[in-house]
């Protein structure tokens, strides 16, 4: 999987900052969050739109820029 899949830049969406497609959540929270110590469960578990490989493509995303 690529993470281009996955995330998308829109400028009409979060001023241009990747976000998962069909969401209003930044690549860079995502990443925060699992920063912060949160599992990929708790993740999932409060933000139930979202896949394991929406979280990979946010890790694989950032590690790109």
């Amino acid at each position: 999987m690529q993470w281009q899949e996955r995330i998308t830049v829109d400028p009409n969406v979060l001023v241009d900052k990747p976000v998962i497609k069909g969401t209003r959540l930044a690549v860079e929270f995502i990443v925060e969050l699992l920063a912060q110590g949160w599992t990929e469960e708790d993740i999932l578990h409060n933000y139930p739109g979202l896949t394991t490989e929406d979280i990979r493509a946010c890790l694989s995303c950032e590690s790109q820029n």
